[in-house]
C-alpha cells in the first residue's frame, strides 16, 4: 500500500528536483563533497573520543583492581609478622612446628609475590626514608654512618609503591668523648 503524496508535498519535491536540476553540476558536487568531508571529519573525532575514553576505562579498572589488592596485602601483612615472630621465638624441641610454620610463611610469601608484593631489603643497605622509618640510631664504628644495623619490622612494596616501611635502626659515628672538667682546668693553669 502506497502511501499518497500530498499535493504541497510534491510541488516542494519537484521544486527541489528543479533546483538540483537547474544549479550548475559542479556546483552540486562541490557541495555534497564539502559535506561528505564535515561527517567524515565528524565520525573520525567521535571514534577518537571512543578511543580515549576505552583506554581511560580500561586505566580506570586496572587502577581500582590494584588499589583493592593493596587494601588486601596491607591486611595480611600483620598475618606474616606473627609467622615471623613464631618462628623467631620457636625453639629446637618443636622441629616439626617450625618445620609446618616456615613451609606455611614460605607459601604465603610466593603467592604474594606472585602478585606483587615484594620485601624491602634492609639490613646493610643505606637508609632511605623513602623505605625505611628509623627508630633508633646506634653507634658503631664497623659500617658507615647512615646505614641500617637493625630491623625491627620488614617493610613491604606493592607494585613498586611502598605499602610499610621497614622499622629499622641506623648508625652513627661514636661520639667523641668529653674532656672532663678537671682536664680542661688543667690546660688552662699550664
Amino acid at each position: 500500500m502506497e502511501r499518497e503524496e500530498k499535493p504541497e508535498e510534491k510541488e516542494a519535491v519537484e521544486e527541489e528536483r528543479g533546483q538540483i536540476a537547474e544549479a550548475p553540476r559542479d556546483e552540486v558536487v562541490s557541495t555534497l563533497e564539502r559535506e561528505l568531508e564535515d561527517e567524515k571529519d565528524k565520525y573520525l573525532r567521535l571514534y577518537s573520543e571512543f578511543e580515549t575514553y576505552k583506554r581511560r576505562a580500561l586505566k580506570d579498572k586496572e587502577e581500582l583492581c590494584r588499589s583493592a589488592n593493596e587494601e588486601i596485602m596491607k591486611e595480611v601483612l600483620p598475618s606474616l609478622d606473627n609467622l615471623e615472630t613464631a618462628l623467631k621465638h620457636a625453639g629446637e624441641a618443636r622441629e616439626g612446628l617450625r618445620q609446618g610454620v616456615e613451609m606455611t610463611l614460605r607459601e604465603l610469601k610466593r603467592t604474594l609475590e606472585k602478585f606483587g608484593l615484594k620485601e624491602i631489603e634492609s639490613l646493610g643497605e643505606p637508609f632511605n626514608p623513602e623505605f625505611h622509618h628509623a627508630i633508633s640510631q646506634v653507634e658503631r664504628e664497623d659500617v658507615a654512618e647512615k646505614t641500617v644495623v637493625e630491623e625491627f619490622r620488614k617493610g613491604y612494596t606493592y607494585n613498586d609503591k611502598v605499602i610499610r616501611a621497614s622499622l629499622v635502626a641506623v648508625s652513627k659515628r661514636p661520639e667523641k668523648a668529653e674532656k672532663s672538667p678537671e682536664e680542661v682546668d688543667i690546660k688552662i693553669k699550664k
